[in-house]
């Protein structure tokens, strides 16, 4: 697995920020109008300042003034009350221009964070299941949540501020060349400063931000997993042991943000020293130019207000900085979730109607990641309509062959086939779309009763689910509940018994009427009477598909059509229960350690 250090440095996650620009062209109309919003502005923002040199200007000289030359209007009344009509205008422009460029501005981070949520979602669902397992699922969630945010609130507030900046600087530039060459460049040389000093701390900040969100995902999985397991955590009286390691990830949170804050506010002293260096040129030369008849008082003023419009945002340099880094360690976790490749991808071939639920193993060797084999050239068949089962000890592979039958992995090497086809090349709705399957551990959504049984089939009517909850022995318990049918189930299934919760995942998959009922342990957790309740049902309702079961208790698939014992990823033997006793083999010693006829260890 890619640490998400190395995830940032794939080839996409480079340069995150222009990825996203040519990922999302469909905003690009919507950016453009929020950057000729934001213009608009920003001229109208600093026009304000203009207007007030133009007043002083008519104070100071009156008839002989630029508002009275460029209007022809002689009384300094009349010219103020220009000023004052323009200064209207000018506000209303300003007020206008800012709630577009703010709609538009938000409206496109909100749409990129949607987006991209979406998008990397979905992508990660089509990830392979050894995939999702070789990673804490509080990682993820961190990539998904709390990145997608830092990005929404780059895009929100850094990316308009940048912006602004940039204007600010041509448009207050403008005004200077026109007024003072020299005040130019003596206002402007700060400048230069702050942007070296903007790029150093840039790649200085980079790497900090980096470890930032490693150390967010740290914390989010820490959390996400103790949360999941509370009761263990309860249990074995762990809490406080717990809530050290909670505040140890958390502290590595802290101290990774402090590291980042501390460079990042590091930088607020050095602006302030070029502003004022800038400040003081401008006031004292242009002071000095006015006194000696240079320069006109209200020009003298504009440009005492314009070093300061000028130079005072950029003091927010630091906090623009803090959000570009954080949105670009973000934008590069996320693209790197993207770019993870799907191994397990689905064909393009779908199988002819009715599905008839043959599934066949050839010559099949599979396992995890870069471990060792699991499964060892295993050839199994299940003829359709048949029920067979798959046992042996924990370890020999039993689940393994499950998740290759529904295509969870591929294998190694031979072949998986359904109905003569190999599952690779099988889309989905064809393969998974002909199975039912209930896991070992059995999950829950939080809903009702209802929708968790219709979960494989939205479409279902009531009776239909009703029907499907009584195949599964499940209909007695639901009606005992306050409100049957649409009684809630908590997250994951919490406020249903474990046994409660297989029946429920057993209803699900029957209500599928699926080609091929696939059973991973379907009764582990189930009393003797439930299970003989559900026996008969599968019983009945396997009599029209395939069913493919994996179980340790024997007394449940006794009445299989065939048996296949796995040892160590190897099919050992084959047959009927009876067969197989009268084998003498490994079945019939863990049957017989199972029935008491003889005791463990004997």
């Amino acid at each position: 697995m890619r640490s998400h250090v190395s995830q940032a440095l794939t080839h996409d996650a480079d340069q995150p920020l222009r990825a996203l620009w040519q990922r999302y062209r469909a905003y690009r109309a919507r950016f453009v109008g929020a950057v000729v919003s934001s213009t608009v502005n920003k001229v109208a923002d600093v026009m304000p300042e203009l207007l007030i040199g133009a007043a002083v200007d008519v104070v100071v000289r009156g008839d002989a003034s630029f508002v009275g030359e460029v209007l022809g209007v002689e009384s300094r009344y009349a010219q103020l009350g220009w000023i004052a009509v323009i200064n209207v205008v000018v506000w209303i422009i300003e007020s206008g221009s800012e709630y577009v460029a703010s709609v538009l501005w938000r409206g496109l981070a909100q749409g990129v964070e949607h987006d991209l949520r979406v998008e990397a979602y979905d992508h990660v669902q089509h990830l392979d299941l050894g995939w999702h397992e070789s990673r804490p699922a509080g990682s993820t969630l961190a990539t998904l949540n709390d990145d997608v945010n830092q990005l929404e609130r780059f895009l929100d507030i850094g990316a308009p501020a940048i912006l602004q900046t940039v204007l600010n600087v041509l448009l207050v530039g403008g005004v200077f060349a026109v007024a003072s060459g020299q005040l130019l460049v003596l206002a402007f040389l700060p400048i230069p400063l702050i942007v070296v000093g903007s790029l150093v701390f840039q790649k200085r900040l980079e790497p900090l931000y980096v470890k930032v969100r490693a150390a967010v995902a740290d914390l989010s999985g820490t959390l996400s997993a103790n949360l999941a397991g509370i009761a263990t955590i309860k249990s074995f009286t762990a809490e406080d042991r717990e809530r050290d390691r909670v505040a140890a990830v958390s502290q590595a949170y802290r101290d990774a943000n402090t590291n980042a804050i501390r460079s990042s506010a590091a930088f607020v002293p050095l602006v302030r020293m070029a502003i004022l260096a800038g400040f003081t040129c401008t006031l004292l030369l242009g002071g000095w130019a006015t006194l000696r008849g240079d320069l006109e008082v209200g020009l003298y003023s504009v440009l005492v207000f314009m070093t300061q419009r000028l130079l005072w945002p950029l003091t927010d340099v630091a906090e623009v900085l803090d959000l570009y880094q954080r949105g670009r360690a973000s934008a590069a976790r996320i693209l790197g979730l993207l770019e993870e490749p799907v191994s397990v991808k689905a064909g393009d071939t779908a199988l002819a109607r009715p599905v008839s639920g043959r599934i066949e193993l050839r010559g099949v060797r599979a396992g995890y990641a870069d471990g060792p084999d699991v499964l060892h050239g295993v050839d199994l068949v299940v003829p359709a309509g048949e029920t067979h089962a798959v046992v042996g000890a924990t370890g020999s592979g039993k689940s393994s062959l499950l998740r290759l039958v529904l295509r969870f992995d591929d294998p190694r090497s031979g072949e998986v086939l359904f109905d003569g086809q190999d599952v690779r090349e099988l889309d989905w709705d064809s393969l998974r779309g002909s199975m039912g399957y209930v896991a070992q551990d059995v999950f829950m959504f939080a809903g009702s009763i209802a929708d968790n049984i219709a979960y494989g089939r939205p479409d279902a009517t009531r009776e239909q689910v009703r029907a499907a909850a009584e195949a599964a022995a499940a209909l007695d318990f639901i009606e005992a509940l306050p409100d049957g049918l649409d009684a809630w189930v908590g997250e994951r299934g919490v406020t249903l018994s474990g046994g409660q919760r297989q029946r429920l995942a057993l209803a699900r998959a029957l209500l599928r009427d699926p080609a091929v009922l696939v059973l991973d342990e379907a009764t582990s957790a189930v009393d003797n009477e439930t299970e003989a309740a559900i026996q008969t049902s599968l019983r009945q309702a396997t009599a029209s598909c395939t069913a493919l079961v994996v179980a340790h208790r024997l007394s449940t698939v006794r009445h299989s059509h065939r048996i296949w014992v796995l040892d160590a990823g190897r099919v050992t033997e084959d047959g009927t229960h009876d067969e197989l006793l009268a084998l003498d083999g490994a079945y019939a010693a863990l049957w017989r350690v199972q029935t008491g006829e003889v005791a463990i260890g004997a």
